[in-house]
């Protein structure tokens, strides 16, 4: 696994996924890759994900992420 990880520089983020930075959506990406979700998340029963333009958010069953996009859990939280 990795020990660390970074956000893209904000061009090379548009270019891949199609959306402009601060609404970066997992759904509809441009180019296809892989998507990661919290693990923790899942048991929540919504959560408000970025639907593709800065301020508009989507309140979705986080399930969704790994049934429809096929998305990984992991475990990336800080522990209190």
């Amino acid at each position: 696994g990795r020990t660390s990880i970074e956000p893209c520089d904000p061009r090379t983020a548009q270019r891949h996924s199609g959306y402009f930075v601060g609404g970066t959506s997992p759904f509809g990406l441009r180019k296809p890759m892989p998507v990661f979700v919290e693990a923790s998340v899942l048991a929540l029963p919504r959560i408000y994900i970025n639907g593709g333009r800065r301020g508009y958010l989507v309140s979705i069953d986080p399930r969704v992420l790994v049934d429809t996009l096929g998305a990984s859990p992991v475990h990336c939280a800080l522990d209190d």
